[in-house]
């Protein structure tokens, strides 16, 4: 993670809402409200000169390819230097206020406090909906997730000026950033420093919550605070100063090892003697990636992994990473198999011994169940992997696979059966498969194998990242 220069600059976080259901495909040449888009983006966050009338902006294009492919690098993208489809849907996510470059005026000295023992206070009021003990509660453990990692300690006080001072404010609130109400800007903070150094402010209008709804005041507020410690954003897509919001779990939340890795070059390693670390984002060119499940959707291919999954488009050339909390607040992470019953137009989804099914992104109401329903013995308890075909999905669970006939609503009689002896693959274990093509495609490690059902053998073993267009 790069630390970047610290600028007296708020934070300001933009509304949170769900990604649209499907990725825009451009079959013509960007209309001019594409052309805004783009325009206003890159003049926020990467520093493109504005420009006052449409002769300004075509002596502007050669600055505008140069600015894209700057956007471009920082998120992962193809470097085309145009306007493409997952360029305009990454500048249509919410996100951060704050440039993702640029150099703006400086905090006097390090960009770190000279010590370590920080004091906090409120200088406004609470919000109305949450309880004070909630606040507190959440505002602390937000401070525990950044002194569970460092040297760094947090002190509330009330009777003098402290070195963080958080508030609930409206609107204009004396700091040069007004607020804009619901549903808008949803908070800002300062790099250390004097004065309004490392002060947070939270938009008091709108709706924070302790859970997965609307705005969750831990998560935001741990954002908030990394950038109020010296933290600028990162480009690792799983780390909590990455540009856009995303909700996670606060009862088991840890902070990722790339938020870790910045705040101790920041300020050294904790005085823990057993040294803290947290979760790492995966990459998708990793010669190791293992995947935890594959499932098709309407035609495109989700990869899941961890926290996150990788989202395939036929008519895209780069392949998509989001976290599974962003379209689906309610799944836990770690999903272990999943599959698609074409004929339901359902996509199922399995952790453990319970199951959730989607229709598009919408999870279905009676869900979670228990995989039992399906006829498993009460030794079963967790699925491999799982792929539908012809009415029936076939289960995979360490060497053998069952088979469930949906006409019958029962598992066919004979099984398990041995997977090696069926589908010709003797890995110990099946990480992941999906139907496409008259194939079944198996995962397992870092290869795939793909098995013909008109021939009835392997007939392609490759590596697994290849699918996300790794060369």
């Amino acid at each position: 993670m790069a630390i970047l220069s610290p600028k007296t600059f708020p934070l300001l976080l933009l509304l949170h809402t769900q990604l649209c259901h499907a990725l825009p495909i451009l079959t013509e040449p960007p209309k001019e409200s594409s052309k805004n888009t783009v325009q206003n983006y890159l003049e926020k966050f990467y520093q493109l000169p504005k420009t006052q009338d449409q002769i300004e902006r075509k002596n502007n294009a050669n600055v505008v390819v140069e600015k894209l492919k700057e956007m471009q690098l920082f998120f992962g993208l193809n470097v085309t230097g145009k306007p493409d489809a997952e360029t305009l849907a990454i500048m249509e996510k919410p996100r951060c206020g704050v440039p993702d470059v640029g150099d703006f005026m400086l905090t006097p000295g390090e960009p770190k406090w000279k010590h370590t023992d920080l004091t906090y206070r409120w200088i406004r009021n609470y919000p109305s909906y949450l309880t004070q003990a909630d606040v507190e509660t959440y505002i602390q453990r937000a401070f525990q997730i950044w002194s569970g990692v460092s040297p760094l300690s947090f002190t509330k006080i009330s009777e003098r000026e402290a070195d963080i001072e958080i508030g609930f404010v409206q609107r204009a609130h004396g700091d040069n950033s007004p607020f804009d109400g619901p549903n808008g800007i949803l908070a800002h903070a300062f790099q250390p420093g004097p004065g309004l150094g490392g002060d947070a402010h939270f938009d008091a209008e709108e709706t924070w919550t302790t859970s997965s709804e609307n705005y969750n005041l831990f998560l935001v507020a741990a954002h908030e605070f990394g950038h109020s410690l010296g933290l600028s954003h990162s480009s690792d897509a799983g780390a909590l100063m990455y540009p856009t919001y995303a909700y996670s779990d606060p009862s088991t939340y840890l902070l990722p090892q790339d938020d870790i890795n910045g705040i101790q070059t920041i300020y050294g390693p904790s005085n823990d003697p057993i040294k803290p670390t947290g979760p790492s984002t995966p990459t998708a060119c990793d010669p190791r990636l293992t995947f935890d499940a594959i499932t098709t959707l309407r035609g495109e291919i989700f990869f899941f992994k961890d926290r996150y999954f990788w989202r395939r488009h036929p008519k895209l050339r780069s392949v998509e990473m989001n976290s599974i909390s962003l379209f689906w607040p309610a799944l836990p992470n770690g999903i272990q198999a999943a599959y698609e019953d074409f004929d339901e137009d359902l996509v199922f989804l399995f952790k453990g011994n319970q199951y959730w099914a989607l229709n598009g992104y919408d999870i279905q109401p009676g869900y979670p169940r228990d995989i039992s329903n399906y006829g498993f013995p009460s030794s079963i308890q967790a699925i491999d992997a799982a792929v539908f075909y012809r009415r029936k999905t076939y289960f995979f669970i360490k060497n053998q696979f069952w088979r469930y006939d949906h006409e019958k609503k029962s598992m066919d009689p004979g099984y398990p059966q041995s997977i090696a002896s069926t589908f010709q693959i003797t890995e110990s274990r099946i990480d992941a498969v999906f139907y496409q093509d008259y194939f079944f495609l198996f995962f397992s490690g870092p290869r795939y194998y793909a098995f013909s059902l008109n021939a009835n053998r392997v007939t392609r073993i490759d590596r697994s990242n290849k699918w996300l267009n790794c060369r």
